[in-house]
């Protein structure tokens, strides 16, 4: 699961003003201080939670999520679980995953910021 991980983290990081932060033994990935991801990984585990304001009902369908504890999934939060081997169906789906992590990004960086991911493109 690390590869996984480690490609997710990437992709997190490679938005406008991020940076990277290592709270309670996880990765913590926010823009200007404000965290849209979260995750944990190992060699037999990946988990990530993050903020989904128009996607969330839809990920809460998928047998691997629910919602984000400590109140935070009454605040939009998904978290998503991944254990054993990334293959078949425990193999997380990569894709999906990054949309969320730009859905998330989107919903917690200010408009100012967001006005890069623009002009960049």
């Amino acid at each position: 699961m690390n590869k996984i991980a480690e490609r997710l983290r990437k992709f997190a990081l490679s938005f406008p003003e991020t940076a990277e932060s290592h709270p309670w033994g996880e990765t913590a990935i926010k823009v200007r201080g404000k965290t849209f991801l979260f995750m944990r990984a190992d060699d037999a585990l990946l988990s990530l939670s993050v903020k989904l304001p128009a996607s969330r009902e839809f990920a809460l369908d998928r047998d691997f999520t629910e919602p984000t504890h400590y109140g935070l999934g009454s605040k939009g939060w998904v978290s998503g679980k991944f254990e054993g081997k990334a293959r078949g169906k425990n193999k997380p789906p990569v894709a999906l995953l990054e949309t969320w992590i730009e859905e998330s990004y989107r919903a917690i960086a200010p408009k100012r910021i967001l006005a890069k991911l623009v002009e960049n493109t």
